[in-house]
């Protein structure tokens, strides 16, 4: 059986090693909980930034912005249906 001498000192290094264990948990998990947080403001930046391109480009790919600038910039325009010509298969 132990001594009464060696119970102790053995507790007290006991003591002291799960409180240092329990600061350095303590310390970990405030670091941890900081690097999400700086992570989730990085996440709320990227959606905001996200949303916005979507809706960049969902304004750029309209119908009405094309044909527009088809006509404007390109100079298009339907053709006059008198010039169409219907083929037929094996009419020749």
């Amino acid at each position: 059986m132990m001594s009464v001498r060696w119970t102790m000192p053995l507790l007290i290094a006991a003591v002291l090693m799960s409180s240092f264990a329990i600061i350095h948990s303590t310390h970990a998990s405030r670091a941890y909980y900081a690097n999400l947080q700086r992570l989730e403001g990085t996440h709320w930046y990227l959606q905001e930034d996200y949303s916005r391109l979507m809706l960049e480009r969902s304004t750029l790919a309209s119908p009405h912005r094309i044909a527009k600038m088809a006509q404007d910039e390109l100079i298009m325009r339907a053709p006059d249906l008198a010039t169409y010509r219907t083929i037929v298969e094996g009419a020749y």
